[in-house]
């Protein structure tokens, strides 16, 4: 008690002096200036805004305060954005007026032109930042990507790093709004990595604390770097805002920890700040829910409401956790099926979306452009001809000749393509049928009411779930990485690495997709340490997908996975050796080809081999079906280099 007690005094004293100074005037404007645009951020989407607004710009137009002057244009568009997504609450995408989204577009560029008079790169990106979400949060996905083409290509044109710290860290923002924190992770990483090694006093002067939360929120929940990161964020706090999300972070690992002192400390410094919305428009909700458990009558069951929190998943699950370590499992579970609903119905709008999208973005807009290209080749090529025909009609007969052939090659060349994007999107609308019908299924299933079914049966119903959610992840994966290596953004990140625990690793991700009676064996070897410098993540991805792939072709008998650093010096070569239905040998470079599948009645995207090569090929080693393998079944092979190789334009 006497404990409890010291802490409770300790965070009384220590949370007012962390927050000391933190509320004076971060964006070094103005003390009369940053008053009154205090007033209008907190008046943003209501009424009263525009007076509040208009005022800051007359303050700072009579202080000659260029800063404050821009940020009048950042809170007007950050007013009217909000002022669309009201008026466009309830309409589908496809129905939202065109004219909403040019005047929010047109306020983006002259916000921008501001900050570039003035010399204010930060709210230059900061417009693009606020229309991508207004495109996000309309599902208009293509729109987003565009903005994020558009927002890299000026920071790396005007070599400016705050832009490409800004396009990290959207990026990131983006994926943790999906709950995607481990798509997330690898954004975050990189902005936090360039936070710490630029010298650009922009990108300095603004705080990592956003950042190292998000980093912390990307591992389990109540694990050690889940602590650690938040420990990072308070070293980098520069805004009051900083120390309320660290804060709000401690408040909801203490309810988990069962620290109810530091935890009802916390929390009541959270629920009497103005700004706490900015941290979470759910906090007070997820509060509430957290004082039901950890202040319940003993013998009682808690009252939980987490309606309208589904989108918050990350909250719903420490509520999830919290109400498990205080012994309420019933709640827990009840809890743990409503996120599993949500996901199916996140899952099956995300894939209607992006299979749109791929409609669009692998048919359309590649077609267009190779006809403009084509097109306009064809009219340089007919100014070619005239000129020709007037120096020589004998060449210039030729020469038409020659290029109406390489014309009819192209155009070939474009149905081939068109007929292939129409093969993809019909068969990745069965692909994603067939695990999505299983999920939803089997989910109505568990929605059934108490008693229909055994506590065997429900388990077994949950991991037919889990399983098919992770085919549809894999589906997925697969398109992402395939857009990530055509846009050039697909990384290799170099680190210190092991054989054995890779392929361990590996094995452990795709046993439970073994067919019965097939065994799957790691042979190593040596039993020894074998080091080598490569990226772990990429190296774990390929061996997945062939043991993935041999999983799939092998009904009886074995799949052997190996390693040797014998055959070619230097390079590490892994083989996946199975006693499946095997590959042709006319066959073994066709199937790294995209979209191809040999058996169009096994499950997958035809994208993985294609995957596989291009990424081994971006560490500097290679893929390849063992064609002198003669024993039943296939081998593949994959070696990469044992040192990272010479980094290139191409291979960055």
């Amino acid at each position: 008690m006497a404990k409890r007690i010291a802490i409770t005094l300790l965070l009384s004293l220590t949370l007012p002096i962390l927050c000391a100074g933190t509320e004076s005037n971060p964006f070094d404007i103005d003390d009369e200036c940053y008053a009154c645009y205090s007033e209008a951020e907190l008046l943003v989407g209501k009424p009263g805004f525009r007076d509040a607004n208009e005022k800051l710009l007359h303050k700072a137009l009579e202080k000659e305060d260029t800063k404050a002057q821009t940020l009048y244009y950042v809170e007007r568009l950050k007013n009217q954005i909000r002022e669309l997504r009201s008026k466009q609450k309830g309409i589908e995408a496809d129905d939202i007026d065109p004219q909403d989204d040019t005047l929010a577009v047109r306020m983006m560029s002259e916000l921008q032109s501001i900050a570039r008079k003035f010399g204010y790169p930060q709210y230059y990106y900061y417009a693009f930042d606020l229309v991508q979400n207004y495109f996000y949060n309309s599902h208009r996905f293509v729109k987003v990507a565009e903005l994020i083409q558009e927002m890299q290509r000026v920071a790396q044109e005007n070599n400016e790093p705050y832009g490409i710290w800004m396009c990290y860290r959207y990026l990131a923002s983006m994926y943790v709004a999906q709950n995607d924190f481990l798509s997330a992770k690898q954004y975050i990483e990189m902005a936090i990595d360039l936070y710490n090694t630029t010298s650009d006093p922009t990108i300095l002067r603004q705080s990592a604390t956003r950042l190292y939360c998000d980093l912390a929120d990307s591992y389990p929940i109540g694990s050690d770097s889940v602590r650690i990161n938040i420990e990072k964020a308070k070293e980098h706090r520069k805004q009051h805002l900083d120390t309320l999300r660290c804060t709000y972070l401690e408040a909801k690992l203490s309810a988990l920890n069962k620290d109810v002192a530091g935890y009802k400390i916390r929390r009541d410094y959270c629920i009497n700040d103005k700004y706490l919305n900015q941290v979470s428009s759910t906090a007070r909700q997820l509060f509430k829910n957290i004082d039901a458990i950890v202040f319940a009558a003993p013998g009682t069951q808690p009252q939980t409401d987490v309606s309208g929190m589904t989108r918050h998943l990350r909250e719903v699950k420490y509520i999830a956790n919290i109400a498990e370590n205080y012994g309420f499992e019933t709640l827990a579970f009840d809890l743990e099926k409503r996120l599993a609903t949500y996901y199916e119905g996140e899952i099956s709008k995300s894939n209607r979306i992006k299979l749109a999208e791929l409609d669009a973005t692998l048919g359309n807009r590649e077609l267009s452009d190779k006809v403009a290209h084509e097109s306009l080749r064809a009219q340089r090529a007919s100014r070619t001809v005239l000129i020709l025909i007037l120096i020589s009609m004998f060449g210039g007969l030729a020469f038409s000749f020659f290029h109406i052939r390489r014309l009819k090659r192209a155009n070939e060349k474009v149905r081939l393509a068109n007929e292939a994007k129409t093969r993809f999107v019909q068969n990745m609308s069965h692909e994603v049928r067939t695990p999505l019908n299983a999920i939803v299924g089997f989910s109505q299933l568990l929605s059934l009411p108490d008693g229909s079914f055994t506590e065997e049966e429900k388990n077994d119903f949950a991991n037919h779930i889990v399983n098919n959610s992770k085919m549809l992840t894999m589906l997925l994966d697969d398109i992402l990485n395939t857009s990530a290596m055509d846009s050039g953004s697909y990384r290799i990140v170099y680190e210190p690495s092991e054989c054995k625990f890779m392929c361990e690793a590996a094995i452990s991700s795709v046993e439970h997709r073994l067919q019965p009676g097939v065994k799957l064996n790691f042979l190593p070897e040596s039993e020894a340490p074998c080091p080598v410098n490569t990226d772990p993540r990429r190296v774990q991805q390929i061996l997945i997908n062939l043991l993935t792939n041999a999983c799939k072709h092998t009904a009886k008998g074995k799949i052997d996975l190996t390693y040797s650093t014998r055959v070619e010096p230097g390079f590490i070569q892994f083989s996946v050796t199975d006693t499946g239905t095997g590959v042709p040998a006319d066959q073994a470079e066709a199937i790294f080809q995209r979209f191809t599948k040999l058996n169009e009645f096994v499950q997958g995207t035809g994208l993985g081999l294609s995957i596989c090569r291009e990424i081994a090929g971006k560490m500097g080693g290679k893929v390849y079906l063992d064609t002198t393998y003669t024993e039943g079944g296939a081998r593949f092979i994959f070696s990469i280099p044992t040192e990272p190789p010479v980094q290139t334009p191409e291979t960055k």
